[in-house]
C-alpha cells in the first residue's frame, strides 16, 4: 500500500509540474530541479519495488524449499516412529517369549537337581557293598558328591556326569574277576595276608599262603567274611589259572546270591 501511495504522489507531481510547464513558458531552473528529484524518487521507488518483488519472489522459493524438506522429514520421522514401534512389540513378544522359557528352563533344572541328588543318596548306599580295591578306584568319584546338595555350587551338568561316572565303575567291576592282597583274620584268629578273588561285586575267595581259606559276601553293615577249608583248593587252582600258571579250566566255587 505504502508503495503505490509512492507512485500517485510521484504521478501527481510529474502531472503538477507539466501544468506549470504548459503555463510558464519559461519554467525557473527550480522547477527543473523539484522535477528532476521527483523523477529520481520515484525511480528509486520502482527499483525498491523491484528488489522487494525479487526478494520475495527468492525468499518464497527458499521457503517453499524448506516447507518440501521439513514435510520429507517429517514423512521419515513417521516411518521410523512406525518402524520403532514395531521393532518395540517385536522385542517385547521376543522378551516375554524368552522369559516363558528361562521359567520353563528353571522349572527343568529344579526338577534335575532333585533327581540327580536322589541318584547321589541311592549311589552312596551302594559304598557299602562295594569291595576294598574297587571303592579305592572309586574314591576320587565319591569324593566330589556334594556334602551340601541345597548348597553346592558344582552344577547339575556336573553331578550327574560324576554319578554316571560311579555307575560306569560299578558296572565294570561287577564284570570282573578282581585279585587283591588283603589282610584277613583266620579261623584261629590270628591275621595274615592273604590272595582275594572279588567275583564281580557278589562274592569274593580268599586263601592264605598256609592254605587257610575262607569266603566273603556283602551284606548291609559292610562285607562279611567266614572261614571255608572247603574252598582252599578251589581257590589256588583259581589264583594259578588267572596268574597264568595254569592252563584255563572249570573251577567250582559255591556261590550265594541273595
Amino acid at each position: 500500500m505504502k508503495h503505490h501511495h509512492a507512485q500517485i504522489l510521484a504521478l501527481a507531481v510529474l502531472l503538477g509540474s507539466t501544468v506549470v510547464v504548459a503555463q510558464d513558458a519559461a519554467p525557473t531552473p527550480a522547477s527543473l530541479e523539484e522535477t528532476r528529484i521527483t523523477m529520481g524518487k520515484w525511480i528509486e521507488t520502482q527499483q525498491l519495488i523491484g528488489r522487494e518483488r525479487n526478494d520475495w519472489s527468492q525468499g518464497k522459493e527458499i521457503l517453499k524449499s524448506r516447507i518440501e524438506l521439513v514435510s520429507k522429514e517429517v514423512s521419515s520421522l513417521g516411518s521410523s516412529i512406525t518402524e520403532s514401534q514395531a521393532s518395540v512389540a517385536t522385542t517385547n513378544a521376543k522378551r516375554d517369549e524368552l522369559i516363558a522359557e528361562n521359567d520353563a528352563l528353571k522349572a527343568t533344572s529344579a526338577q534335575l537337581a532333585a533327581t540327580v541328588t536322589l541318584m547321589e543318596a541311592e549311589v552312596k548306599k551302594l559304598l557299602i557293598l562295594v569291595p576294598d580295591p574297587v571303592k579305592l578306584r572309586l574314591a576320587p568319584l565319591f569324593s566330589r558328591i556334594p556334602e551340601d546338595a541345597a548348597t553346592t555350587k558344582v552344577s547339575v551338568a556336573e553331578r550327574f556326569q560324576n554319578v554316571l561316572g560311579i555307575l560306569n565303575e560299578l558296572n565294570k567291576a561287577n564284570s570282573e574277576l578282581t585279585v587283591n592282597f588283603e589282610v584277613r583274620t583266620l579261623a584261629d584268629g590270628s591275621l595274615a595276608e592273604v590272595q582275594v578273588i572279588y567275583i564281580g561285586l557278589a562274592q569274593a575267595f580268599y586263601v592264605s599262603p598256609r592254605g587257610a581259606a575262607g569266603i566273603g559276601r556283602p551284606t548291609a553293615e559292610g562285607w562279611k567274611w567266614e572261614s571255608s577249608a572247603a574252598v582252599a583248593t578251589p581257590v589256588l587252582a583259581a589264583l594259578e589259572i588267572l596268574q597264568g600258571k595254569q592252563s584255563p579250566a572249570f573251577v567250582p566255587l559255591p556261590v550265594s546270591i541273595r
